[in-house]
Protein backbone atom coordinates (compact mmCIF):
# COMPACT_ATOMS: atom_id res chain seq x y z
CA UNK A 1 0.00 0.00 0.00
CA UNK A 2 2.67 2.24 0.62
CA UNK A 3 4.14 1.65 -2.81
CA UNK A 4 0.61 2.59 -4.17
CA UNK A 5 0.73 6.18 -2.39
CA UNK A 6 4.34 6.95 -2.88
CA UNK A 7 3.35 6.06 -7.07
CA UNK A 8 0.43 8.38 -6.76
CA UNK A 9 2.34 11.17 -4.98
CA UNK A 10 5.23 11.03 -7.42
CA UNK A 11 3.08 11.04 -10.39
CA UNK A 12 1.00 14.04 -9.29
CA UNK A 13 4.51 15.50 -8.29
CA UNK A 14 5.55 15.10 -11.81
CA UNK A 15 2.10 16.73 -13.27
CA UNK A 16 2.50 19.79 -10.85
CA UNK A 17 6.26 20.53 -12.23
CA UNK A 18 5.43 19.63 -16.22
CA UNK A 19 1.93 22.07 -15.36
CA UNK A 20 3.60 24.67 -14.07
CA UNK A 21 6.46 24.59 -16.45
CA UNK A 22 4.21 24.80 -19.78
CA UNK A 23 2.57 27.14 -18.02
CA UNK A 24 5.07 29.87 -17.29
CA UNK A 25 6.45 28.98 -20.78
CA UNK A 26 3.13 29.53 -22.54
CA UNK A 27 3.59 32.08 -25.40
CA UNK A 28 1.48 34.55 -27.09
CA UNK A 29 1.34 34.13 -31.27
CA UNK A 30 -0.19 36.85 -32.02
CA UNK A 31 1.20 40.12 -33.54
CA UNK A 32 2.08 42.71 -31.32
CA UNK A 33 -0.55 44.91 -31.76
CA UNK A 34 -0.12 48.68 -32.20
CA UNK A 35 -2.78 50.77 -32.61
CA UNK A 36 -2.90 52.72 -35.59
CA UNK A 37 -1.89 56.03 -36.60
CA UNK A 38 -2.45 59.03 -38.95
CA UNK A 39 -0.54 62.06 -39.98
CA UNK A 40 -3.14 65.31 -38.88
CA UNK A 41 -2.94 68.76 -39.46
CA UNK A 42 -2.41 70.71 -36.66
CA UNK A 43 -5.96 72.57 -36.76
CA UNK A 44 -9.19 72.57 -38.45
CA UNK A 45 -9.34 74.55 -42.16
CA UNK A 46 -12.96 75.68 -40.84
CA UNK A 47 -11.81 76.80 -37.53
CA UNK A 48 -11.04 80.66 -37.98
CA UNK A 49 -14.22 82.25 -35.40
CA UNK A 50 -14.41 79.03 -33.41
CA UNK A 51 -13.35 79.30 -29.87
CA UNK A 52 -10.23 76.46 -29.50
CA UNK A 53 -11.36 74.17 -26.89
CA UNK A 54 -9.12 73.61 -23.12
CA UNK A 55 -8.13 70.30 -23.05
CA UNK A 56 -8.44 70.72 -19.04
CA UNK A 57 -11.31 72.30 -19.02
CA UNK A 58 -14.03 71.02 -16.86
CA UNK A 59 -17.41 70.18 -17.44
CA UNK A 60 -20.56 67.59 -16.21
CA UNK A 61 -19.67 64.34 -17.84
CA UNK A 62 -21.73 63.86 -21.07
CA UNK A 63 -24.36 66.39 -20.63
CA UNK A 64 -23.11 68.65 -23.68
CA UNK A 65 -26.87 69.94 -24.31
CA UNK A 66 -26.58 72.13 -20.98
CA UNK A 67 -23.99 74.65 -23.38
CA UNK A 68 -28.53 75.81 -25.04
CA UNK A 69 -29.57 76.40 -21.40
CA UNK A 70 -32.59 75.09 -21.94
CA UNK A 71 -34.35 73.65 -19.01
CA UNK A 72 -37.14 71.62 -21.12
CA UNK A 73 -33.99 70.26 -23.32
CA UNK A 74 -32.32 69.23 -19.94
CA UNK A 75 -35.31 66.97 -18.79
CA UNK A 76 -36.26 65.62 -22.06
CA UNK A 77 -31.69 64.14 -22.32
CA UNK A 78 -32.44 63.03 -18.62
CA UNK A 79 -35.73 61.01 -19.52
CA UNK A 80 -33.81 59.69 -22.91
CA UNK A 81 -31.16 58.53 -20.88
CA UNK A 82 -33.06 56.98 -18.56
CA UNK A 83 -36.03 55.41 -20.25
CA UNK A 84 -35.14 54.77 -23.88
CA UNK A 85 -35.76 51.60 -24.96
CA UNK A 86 -33.31 51.54 -27.85
CA UNK A 87 -30.29 52.90 -25.78
CA UNK A 88 -31.38 50.14 -22.76
CA UNK A 89 -30.96 47.61 -25.74
CA UNK A 90 -27.64 48.60 -26.48
CA UNK A 91 -26.67 48.27 -22.43
CA UNK A 92 -28.03 44.88 -22.73
CA UNK A 93 -25.56 44.62 -26.34
CA UNK A 94 -22.74 45.87 -23.97
CA UNK A 95 -23.40 43.61 -21.13
CA UNK A 96 -23.90 40.34 -23.53
CA UNK A 97 -20.20 41.24 -24.62
CA UNK A 98 -19.53 41.70 -21.07
CA UNK A 99 -20.73 37.90 -20.91
CA UNK A 100 -19.00 36.63 -23.66
CA UNK A 101 -15.48 37.45 -21.38
CA UNK A 102 -16.67 35.76 -18.96
CA UNK A 103 -17.60 32.34 -21.18
CA UNK A 104 -14.08 33.28 -22.46
CA UNK A 105 -12.04 33.26 -19.49
CA UNK A 106 -13.74 29.62 -18.50
CA UNK A 107 -11.32 28.38 -21.26
CA UNK A 108 -8.23 29.17 -19.42
CA UNK A 109 -9.59 27.03 -15.93
CA UNK A 110 -9.55 23.05 -15.38
CA UNK A 111 -12.80 21.63 -15.91
CA UNK A 112 -14.09 19.94 -12.95
CA UNK A 113 -17.60 16.84 -12.88
CA UNK A 114 -18.86 14.58 -10.83
CA UNK A 115 -20.19 11.45 -12.09
CA UNK A 116 -22.06 8.27 -10.11
CA UNK A 117 -24.14 5.53 -11.85
CA UNK A 118 -25.48 2.21 -10.81
CA UNK A 119 -26.50 -0.58 -13.40
CA UNK A 120 -27.77 -4.36 -13.00
CA UNK A 121 -26.91 -7.06 -15.79
CA UNK A 122 -28.70 -10.38 -15.95
CA UNK A 123 -26.76 -13.26 -17.89
CA UNK A 124 -28.97 -15.64 -19.88
CA UNK A 125 -28.94 -18.68 -18.77
CA UNK A 126 -27.70 -20.25 -22.67
CA UNK A 127 -25.13 -17.70 -23.29
CA UNK A 128 -22.25 -19.74 -24.75
CA UNK A 129 -19.13 -19.02 -22.97
CA UNK A 130 -20.75 -18.90 -19.09
CA UNK A 131 -17.47 -20.15 -16.88
CA UNK A 132 -20.77 -21.85 -14.59
CA UNK A 133 -19.22 -20.54 -11.38
CA UNK A 134 -19.92 -17.28 -11.08
CA UNK A 135 -23.44 -15.48 -10.69
CA UNK A 136 -25.53 -14.84 -13.50
CA UNK A 137 -26.70 -11.32 -12.29
CA UNK A 138 -24.54 -8.75 -10.97
CA UNK A 139 -24.45 -5.17 -9.97
CA UNK A 140 -22.49 -2.14 -10.21
CA UNK A 141 -22.21 1.18 -8.42
CA UNK A 142 -19.97 3.88 -8.33
CA UNK A 143 -19.47 7.38 -8.18
CA UNK A 144 -16.39 9.75 -8.65
CA UNK A 145 -14.94 13.21 -9.67
CA UNK A 146 -13.32 13.29 -13.30
CA UNK A 147 -10.78 16.66 -14.06
CA UNK A 148 -9.19 17.93 -17.31
CA UNK A 149 -7.27 20.94 -18.04
CA UNK A 150 -6.61 21.97 -21.43
CA UNK A 151 -3.13 23.81 -20.96
CA UNK A 152 -2.88 27.16 -22.94
CA UNK A 153 0.85 26.86 -24.02
CA UNK A 154 0.12 28.38 -27.46
CA UNK A 155 -2.08 31.03 -26.03
CA UNK A 156 -4.94 30.29 -27.42
CA UNK A 157 -7.76 30.83 -24.92
CA UNK A 158 -5.87 33.65 -23.53
CA UNK A 159 -6.05 35.27 -26.92
CA UNK A 160 -9.79 34.66 -27.05
CA UNK A 161 -9.75 36.09 -23.51
CA UNK A 162 -8.25 39.09 -25.03
CA UNK A 163 -10.41 39.04 -28.53
CA UNK A 164 -13.48 38.76 -25.93
CA UNK A 165 -12.24 42.01 -23.76
CA UNK A 166 -11.51 44.06 -26.97
CA UNK A 167 -14.90 42.88 -28.45
CA UNK A 168 -16.57 44.24 -25.32
CA UNK A 169 -14.59 47.15 -25.26
CA UNK A 170 -15.73 48.20 -28.01
CA UNK A 171 -19.50 47.79 -27.41
CA UNK A 172 -18.95 49.92 -24.26
CA UNK A 173 -18.06 52.58 -27.21
CA UNK A 174 -20.70 51.23 -29.61
CA UNK A 175 -23.13 52.25 -26.27
CA UNK A 176 -21.64 55.44 -25.96
CA UNK A 177 -22.27 56.46 -29.68
CA UNK A 178 -25.96 54.78 -29.21
CA UNK A 179 -26.15 57.22 -26.57
CA UNK A 180 -25.02 60.44 -28.67
CA UNK A 181 -26.48 59.35 -31.43
CA UNK A 182 -30.27 59.36 -29.86
CA UNK A 183 -29.13 62.44 -27.64
CA UNK A 184 -28.18 64.66 -30.32
CA UNK A 185 -31.45 63.38 -32.82
CA UNK A 186 -33.31 64.37 -29.71
CA UNK A 187 -31.66 67.95 -29.66
CA UNK A 188 -31.95 68.17 -32.85
CA UNK A 189 -35.66 67.34 -33.28
CA UNK A 190 -36.09 69.43 -30.55
CA UNK A 191 -34.65 72.54 -32.14
CA UNK A 192 -36.62 71.82 -35.26
CA UNK A 193 -40.06 71.87 -33.01
CA UNK A 194 -39.07 75.39 -31.24
CA UNK A 195 -38.39 76.25 -34.33
CA UNK A 196 -41.82 75.27 -35.82
CA UNK A 197 -43.40 77.12 -32.82
CA UNK A 198 -41.54 80.20 -33.88
CA UNK A 199 -43.14 79.38 -37.44
CA UNK A 200 -46.51 79.51 -35.96
CA UNK A 201 -46.22 82.95 -33.91
CA UNK A 202 -44.96 84.28 -36.98
CA UNK A 203 -47.89 83.28 -38.61
CA UNK A 204 -50.12 84.07 -35.86
CA UNK A 205 -48.77 87.67 -36.14
CA UNK A 206 -49.10 87.48 -39.93
CA UNK A 207 -52.81 86.38 -39.90
CA UNK A 208 -54.11 89.21 -37.64
CA UNK A 209 -52.21 91.82 -39.67
CA UNK A 210 -53.91 90.24 -42.66
CA UNK A 211 -57.36 90.00 -41.17
CA UNK A 212 -56.74 94.05 -40.13
CA UNK A 213 -56.10 94.91 -44.09
CA UNK A 214 -58.73 92.83 -44.91
CA UNK A 215 -61.09 94.52 -42.87
CA UNK A 216 -59.91 98.21 -44.17
CA UNK A 217 -59.99 97.04 -47.82
CA UNK A 218 -63.53 95.85 -47.01
CA UNK A 219 -64.22 98.99 -45.70
CA UNK A 220 -62.91 100.99 -48.43
CA UNK A 221 -64.91 98.44 -51.02
CA UNK A 222 -68.06 99.51 -49.02
CA UNK A 223 -67.28 103.27 -49.60
CA UNK A 224 -66.34 102.61 -53.34
CA UNK A 225 -63.01 103.59 -53.01
CA UNK A 226 -60.93 100.03 -53.04
CA UNK A 227 -62.07 97.88 -55.99
CA UNK A 228 -63.28 94.45 -55.58
CA UNK A 229 -60.14 92.97 -56.42
CA UNK A 230 -58.68 94.35 -53.57
CA UNK A 231 -60.44 92.64 -51.29
CA UNK A 232 -60.13 89.29 -53.28
CA UNK A 233 -56.24 89.79 -52.95
CA UNK A 234 -56.52 90.31 -49.16
CA UNK A 235 -58.76 87.62 -48.62
CA UNK A 236 -56.26 85.15 -50.47
CA UNK A 237 -53.59 86.42 -48.55
CA UNK A 238 -55.43 85.43 -45.47
CA UNK A 239 -56.49 82.18 -46.21
CA UNK A 240 -52.98 81.17 -47.81
CA UNK A 241 -50.97 82.15 -44.12
CA UNK A 242 -54.01 80.16 -42.41
CA UNK A 243 -53.03 77.12 -44.52
CA UNK A 244 -49.70 77.26 -44.03
CA UNK A 245 -49.88 77.71 -40.49
CA UNK A 246 -52.35 74.92 -40.22
CA UNK A 247 -49.17 72.99 -41.90
CA UNK A 248 -46.69 74.12 -39.52
CA UNK A 249 -48.90 73.09 -36.76
CA UNK A 250 -49.21 69.54 -38.07
CA UNK A 251 -45.61 69.31 -38.66
CA UNK A 252 -44.77 70.46 -35.06
CA UNK A 253 -47.41 67.72 -33.48
CA UNK A 254 -45.17 64.92 -35.82
CA UNK A 255 -41.71 66.69 -34.12
CA UNK A 256 -43.47 66.52 -30.74
CA UNK A 257 -44.41 62.09 -31.08
CA UNK A 258 -40.75 62.07 -32.20
CA UNK A 259 -39.75 64.02 -29.19
CA UNK A 260 -41.68 61.78 -27.04
CA UNK A 261 -40.41 58.50 -28.31
CA UNK A 262 -36.80 59.50 -28.13
CA UNK A 263 -37.58 60.32 -24.52
CA UNK A 264 -38.65 56.67 -23.52
CA UNK A 265 -42.58 58.30 -23.59
CA UNK A 266 -45.73 57.64 -24.89
CA UNK A 267 -46.55 59.88 -27.36
CA UNK A 268 -50.28 59.61 -26.79
CA UNK A 269 -50.98 62.66 -24.40
CA UNK A 270 -47.48 63.92 -24.84
CA UNK A 271 -47.34 67.39 -24.75
CA UNK A 272 -45.02 70.22 -24.46
CA UNK A 273 -45.86 74.11 -24.26
CA UNK A 274 -44.91 75.90 -27.32
CA UNK A 275 -41.95 78.26 -27.00
CA UNK A 276 -40.18 80.27 -29.99
CA UNK A 277 -36.95 78.94 -31.00
CA UNK A 278 -35.88 82.64 -31.00
CA UNK A 279 -35.35 82.48 -27.51
CA UNK A 280 -32.63 80.23 -27.19
CA UNK A 281 -29.45 81.45 -28.04
CA UNK A 282 -26.59 79.91 -30.46
CA UNK A 283 -24.15 78.63 -28.61
CA UNK A 284 -19.56 79.29 -29.24
CA UNK A 285 -19.13 75.51 -29.75
CA UNK A 286 -15.29 75.01 -28.26
CA UNK A 287 -13.08 72.90 -30.88
CA UNK A 288 -10.21 70.98 -30.11
CA UNK A 289 -7.17 70.31 -32.25
CA UNK A 290 -7.83 67.54 -34.76
CA UNK A 291 -5.67 65.22 -32.92
CA UNK A 292 -7.81 64.99 -29.98
CA UNK A 293 -11.00 63.85 -32.06
CA UNK A 294 -9.53 60.05 -32.28
CA UNK A 295 -9.58 60.42 -28.60
CA UNK A 296 -13.02 62.12 -28.41
CA UNK A 297 -15.20 59.90 -30.93
CA UNK A 298 -16.87 56.58 -29.63
CA UNK A 299 -16.87 55.20 -33.27
CA UNK A 300 -13.36 55.86 -33.74
CA UNK A 301 -12.70 53.81 -30.39
CA UNK A 302 -14.99 51.27 -31.10
CA UNK A 303 -13.22 50.76 -34.81
CA UNK A 304 -9.88 50.55 -33.15
CA UNK A 305 -10.95 48.08 -30.38
CA UNK A 306 -12.09 45.96 -33.18
CA UNK A 307 -8.93 45.97 -34.79
CA UNK A 308 -7.42 44.77 -31.47
CA UNK A 309 -9.69 42.31 -31.21
CA UNK A 310 -8.94 40.97 -34.78
CA UNK A 311 -5.28 41.38 -33.86
CA UNK A 312 -5.55 38.34 -30.90
CA UNK A 313 -7.92 36.53 -33.40
CA UNK A 314 -4.84 35.78 -35.72
CA UNK A 315 -2.79 34.53 -32.63
CA UNK A 316 -5.60 32.27 -32.35
CA UNK A 317 -5.25 31.00 -35.91
CA UNK A 318 -1.68 30.24 -35.61
CA UNK A 319 -2.18 28.26 -32.02
CA UNK A 320 -4.12 25.65 -34.54
CA UNK A 321 -0.91 24.78 -35.99
CA UNK A 322 0.56 23.23 -32.59
CA UNK A 323 -0.41 20.39 -30.62
CA UNK A 324 -3.23 20.78 -28.30
CA UNK A 325 -2.57 19.56 -24.71
CA UNK A 326 -4.30 18.10 -22.58
CA UNK A 327 -4.23 17.02 -18.42
CA UNK A 328 -6.82 14.68 -17.11
CA UNK A 329 -7.43 12.83 -13.82
CA UNK A 330 -10.20 10.65 -12.32
CA UNK A 331 -10.72 9.35 -8.93
CA UNK A 332 -13.90 7.68 -7.37
CA UNK A 333 -15.05 4.02 -5.98
CA UNK A 334 -16.93 1.70 -7.50
CA UNK A 335 -18.07 -2.10 -6.18
CA UNK A 336 -20.56 -4.47 -7.03
CA UNK A 337 -22.53 -3.55 -3.48
CA UNK A 338 -24.05 -0.41 -1.94
CA UNK A 339 -20.86 -0.45 0.10
CA UNK A 340 -18.44 1.91 -1.90
CA UNK A 341 -16.71 4.35 0.43
CA UNK A 342 -13.86 2.17 1.33
CA UNK A 343 -10.11 1.92 0.15
CA UNK A 344 -10.16 -1.32 -1.64
CA UNK A 345 -13.24 0.10 -3.66
CA UNK A 346 -11.35 2.95 -4.69
CA UNK A 347 -9.88 3.82 -8.36
CA UNK A 348 -8.00 6.67 -9.85
CA UNK A 349 -6.51 7.65 -13.48
CA UNK A 350 -4.48 10.36 -14.50
CA UNK A 351 -2.69 11.27 -17.66
CA UNK A 352 -2.40 13.66 -20.32
CA UNK A 353 -2.77 13.54 -23.97
CA UNK A 354 -1.19 15.82 -26.90
CA UNK A 355 -3.53 16.08 -30.42
CA UNK A 356 -1.80 17.78 -33.44
CA UNK A 357 -3.76 17.48 -36.64
CA UNK A 358 -1.87 16.41 -39.18
CA UNK A 359 -3.48 16.83 -42.51
CA UNK A 360 -7.41 19.12 -42.76
CA UNK A 361 -7.23 20.07 -46.34
CA UNK A 362 -5.69 23.47 -45.60
CA UNK A 363 -8.48 24.10 -43.07
CA UNK A 364 -5.81 26.05 -40.67
CA UNK A 365 -3.52 27.79 -43.37
CA UNK A 366 -7.33 29.21 -44.81
CA UNK A 367 -8.05 30.00 -41.32
CA UNK A 368 -5.02 31.85 -40.47
CA UNK A 369 -4.85 33.48 -43.96
CA UNK A 370 -8.81 34.78 -43.44
CA UNK A 371 -7.82 36.55 -39.74
CA UNK A 372 -5.01 38.37 -41.47
CA UNK A 373 -7.90 39.75 -43.86
CA UNK A 374 -10.01 40.58 -41.35
CA UNK A 375 -7.39 42.28 -39.52
CA UNK A 376 -6.45 44.34 -42.41
CA UNK A 377 -10.51 44.71 -43.32
CA UNK A 378 -11.01 46.39 -39.76
CA UNK A 379 -7.87 48.79 -40.47
CA UNK A 380 -9.19 49.84 -43.33
CA UNK A 381 -12.95 50.48 -41.90
CA UNK A 382 -10.89 52.24 -39.05
CA UNK A 383 -9.44 54.78 -41.63
CA UNK A 384 -12.44 55.05 -42.94
CA UNK A 385 -14.39 55.93 -39.86
CA UNK A 386 -11.47 58.26 -39.19
CA UNK A 387 -12.03 60.37 -42.41
CA UNK A 388 -15.56 59.92 -41.93
CA UNK A 389 -15.23 61.76 -38.54
CA UNK A 390 -13.06 64.85 -39.90
CA UNK A 391 -15.40 65.38 -42.64
CA UNK A 392 -18.62 65.62 -40.14
CA UNK A 393 -16.46 67.96 -38.86
CA UNK A 394 -15.31 70.40 -41.11
CA UNK A 395 -18.80 70.43 -43.01
CA UNK A 396 -20.54 71.57 -39.26
CA UNK A 397 -17.34 74.01 -38.74
CA UNK A 398 -17.90 75.30 -42.48
CA UNK A 399 -22.11 75.16 -42.35
CA UNK A 400 -21.83 76.98 -38.79
CA UNK A 401 -19.78 79.85 -40.11
CA UNK A 402 -21.75 80.24 -43.32
CA UNK A 403 -25.28 80.19 -41.86
CA UNK A 404 -23.68 82.85 -38.92
CA UNK A 405 -23.21 85.20 -42.02
CA UNK A 406 -26.18 84.19 -43.83
CA UNK A 407 -28.20 85.08 -40.59
CA UNK A 408 -26.81 88.69 -40.57
CA UNK A 409 -28.00 89.21 -44.28
CA UNK A 410 -31.18 87.48 -43.73
CA UNK A 411 -32.00 89.96 -40.64
CA UNK A 412 -31.04 93.40 -42.34
CA UNK A 413 -33.22 91.74 -45.45
CA UNK A 414 -35.88 91.21 -42.59
CA UNK A 415 -36.09 94.87 -41.37
CA UNK A 416 -36.12 96.31 -44.60
CA UNK A 417 -38.86 94.05 -45.88
CA UNK A 418 -41.27 94.94 -42.22
CA UNK A 419 -40.30 98.38 -43.27
CA UNK A 420 -41.83 98.20 -46.75
CA UNK A 421 -44.83 96.80 -45.61
CA UNK A 422 -45.78 99.25 -43.30
CA UNK A 423 -45.22 101.77 -46.01
CA UNK A 424 -46.82 99.81 -49.01
CA UNK A 425 -49.77 99.65 -46.35
CA UNK A 426 -49.94 103.42 -45.34
CA UNK A 427 -49.89 104.51 -49.06
CA UNK A 428 -52.77 102.15 -49.49
CA UNK A 429 -54.74 103.55 -46.37
CA UNK A 430 -53.93 107.06 -47.62
CA UNK A 431 -55.32 106.29 -51.34
CA UNK A 432 -51.80 106.82 -52.66
CA UNK A 433 -50.96 103.03 -53.85
CA UNK A 434 -52.99 100.40 -54.93
CA UNK A 435 -53.60 97.26 -52.71
CA UNK A 436 -51.14 94.81 -55.13
CA UNK A 437 -47.83 96.39 -53.82
CA UNK A 438 -49.34 95.97 -50.50
CA UNK A 439 -49.71 92.63 -50.91
CA UNK A 440 -46.38 92.11 -52.72
CA UNK A 441 -45.25 93.57 -49.56
CA UNK A 442 -46.49 91.61 -47.14
CA UNK A 443 -45.51 88.18 -48.92
CA UNK A 444 -42.08 89.18 -48.55
CA UNK A 445 -42.27 90.24 -44.86
CA UNK A 446 -43.91 87.32 -44.04
CA UNK A 447 -41.44 84.81 -46.34
CA UNK A 448 -38.51 86.90 -44.99
CA UNK A 449 -39.44 85.87 -41.26
CA UNK A 450 -40.26 82.86 -41.82
CA UNK A 451 -36.34 82.41 -43.63
CA UNK A 452 -34.98 83.90 -40.59
CA UNK A 453 -36.87 81.66 -38.17
CA UNK A 454 -35.44 78.61 -40.12
CA UNK A 455 -31.99 79.85 -40.47
CA UNK A 456 -31.86 79.94 -36.83
CA UNK A 457 -33.55 76.71 -36.18
CA UNK A 458 -30.60 75.12 -38.58
CA UNK A 459 -27.44 77.43 -37.13
CA UNK A 460 -29.21 75.36 -33.53
CA UNK A 461 -29.24 72.02 -35.60
CA UNK A 462 -25.62 72.79 -36.86
CA UNK A 463 -24.30 73.23 -33.91
CA UNK A 464 -25.94 70.27 -31.90
CA UNK A 465 -24.59 67.99 -35.26
CA UNK A 466 -20.80 69.85 -34.47
CA UNK A 467 -21.41 69.01 -30.62
CA UNK A 468 -22.04 65.54 -31.68
CA UNK A 469 -19.10 65.40 -34.52
CA UNK A 470 -16.68 66.50 -32.11
CA UNK A 471 -17.84 63.25 -29.62
CA UNK A 472 -20.00 65.35 -27.36
CA UNK A 473 -17.52 65.75 -24.63
CA UNK A 474 -17.03 61.48 -24.48
CA UNK A 475 -13.77 60.97 -23.76
CA UNK A 476 -11.55 57.50 -24.85
CA UNK A 477 -10.82 57.81 -21.00
CA UNK A 478 -14.00 56.70 -20.26
CA UNK A 479 -13.79 53.71 -21.68
CA UNK A 480 -13.16 50.63 -19.21
CA UNK A 481 -9.90 48.79 -19.50
CA UNK A 482 -9.79 45.41 -20.34
CA UNK A 483 -9.77 44.14 -16.54
CA UNK A 484 -12.97 45.50 -16.04
CA UNK A 485 -14.91 43.82 -18.52
CA UNK A 486 -15.19 40.44 -16.58
CA UNK A 487 -18.70 41.04 -15.05
CA UNK A 488 -19.71 41.11 -11.48
CA UNK A 489 -22.16 39.80 -9.29
CA UNK A 490 -23.68 43.59 -9.66
CA UNK A 491 -24.05 43.00 -13.34
CA UNK A 492 -25.82 39.68 -12.81
CA UNK A 493 -28.27 41.39 -10.69
CA UNK A 494 -28.94 44.16 -13.12
CA UNK A 495 -29.60 42.07 -15.86
CA UNK A 496 -31.68 39.82 -14.13
CA UNK A 497 -33.70 42.97 -12.78
CA UNK A 498 -34.07 44.45 -17.01
CA UNK A 499 -34.81 40.88 -17.81
CA UNK A 500 -37.77 41.26 -15.19
CA UNK A 501 -38.77 44.79 -16.60
CA UNK A 502 -38.98 44.04 -19.70
CA UNK A 503 -41.13 40.97 -19.61
CA UNK A 504 -43.33 43.01 -17.37
CA UNK A 505 -43.46 45.83 -20.32
CA UNK A 506 -44.25 43.11 -22.92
Amino acid sequence: MRVRRSGVRGCLGGMAVLTLTMLVSGCNLAPVYHPPGMLLPPQYSGMGPFVKADPAAQQEQGAWWKIFDDAELDTLERKLDASNPDLNAAVQTYAQARYAVAAAHAGLLPELGMNAFTSENHESAHTLFHSGTGPRQQMSNGYGLEASWALDFWGEAGNRVREAQRGAQGAAAQLALARLSLETELASDYMAMRGLDAEHAAYGRAIALYQNALEITQARYAGRIAAGLDVARAQNQLASAKAADTEVVSQRRVLEHAVAVLAGENPIGFHLASESVMHVAVPVVPVSVPSLLLQRRPDIAAAERRMAAANAAIGIARAAFYPNIRLAAQAGFEDTAWGLAALPNSLWAVGASAMLPLFEGGLRRAQLQASWARFAQTGDQYRAVVLQAFREVEDNLALTDGLAQESQQQDAALAAAKQVQMLALTLYTGGIDNYLNVTVAQIAALNAQIAAIQLKTRRLQTSVALIGALGGGWSRADLPGEAQMMPGRDDVARTREAAVAAGAQL
